[in-house]
């Protein structure tokens, strides 16, 4: 007799991979979490930090970001104007995700 086959569930809406990837599948965002990362970083600092980004996809991505509650943004009213990003209680939890994924890039294609 042949083996059982497993049924997969489909990767329908209630799909918690699905619901993952719709947050962090992003081209940058997860290079974008990882720079900040337990730290308070200015928005200078990030365009340097995540080379290759134009200055119009890091504002929507930390928008995003930011609208998805993962990253807190805070403004201060001076000139010229001073912008701080830092990740939420839920943008620290991606850090493990973030983690194993460099683990993965340093142990195999670096």
């Amino acid at each position: 007799m042949g083996k059982k086959i497993k049924s997969i569930a489909p990767c329908d809406e209630s799909c918690p991979v699905r619901a993952s990837l719709s947050l962090l599948a992003g081209k940058w965002t997860l290079m974008i979490l990882f720079q900040i990362n337990e730290n308070t970083v200015r928005y200078g600092e990030l365009k340097r930090a995540v080379t290759g980004i134009s200055e119009k996809m890091l504002i929507q991505e930390l928008n995003m970001l930011v609208e998805h509650k993962l990253v807190t943004k805070k403004v201060y009213p001076q000139i010229p104007p001073k912008v701080e990003y830092s990740l939420t209680e839920l943008g620290l939890k991606t850090l493990p995700i973030v983690d194993q994924l460099a683990q993965f890039g340093l142990q195999n294609l670096v």
